[in-house]
């Protein structure tokens, strides 16, 4: 063992895209869309519809941490911490609320 080993922390980096895999899962997880991300996209388009302003931060951040423990749950992965960093949660609070706005605005729903 050198003593560089000790200095130079050791970063797990996962080869793929951790907010790109936390979307779809949000999608096809069949228990948290039913029970969490419909409910929350319905709740984004009758703001939509009522002309109401939508702070994605307000509307889908309990659902994005939700997520994010699941995932870890699910896929064995210890604390949420250690796999997501501070900015993909909001990385993957703009891409979903844009994705589903998207749909929204389109008629999907």
């Amino acid at each position: 063992m050198k003593i560089n080993e000790f200095a130079t922390p050791h970063t797990d980096n996962l080869p793929y895209d951790v907010v790109d895999d936390l979307s779809i899962f949000m999608r096809n997880d069949p228990m948290f869309y039913r029970k969490r991300m419909y409910p929350c996209i319905m709740k984004m388009k009758d703001m939509h519809d009522g002309q109401k302003s939508i702070v994605p931060q307000q509307v889908l951040g309990p659902i994005v941490d939700e997520a994010m423990d699941k995932y870890c749950e699910k896929f064995k992965l210890g604390s949420r911490d250690k796999i997501f960093k501070l900015q993909d949660r909001d990385e993957a609070i703009n891409k979903i609320f844009g994705e589903e706005m998207k749909q929204i605005e389109t008629g999907a729903y």
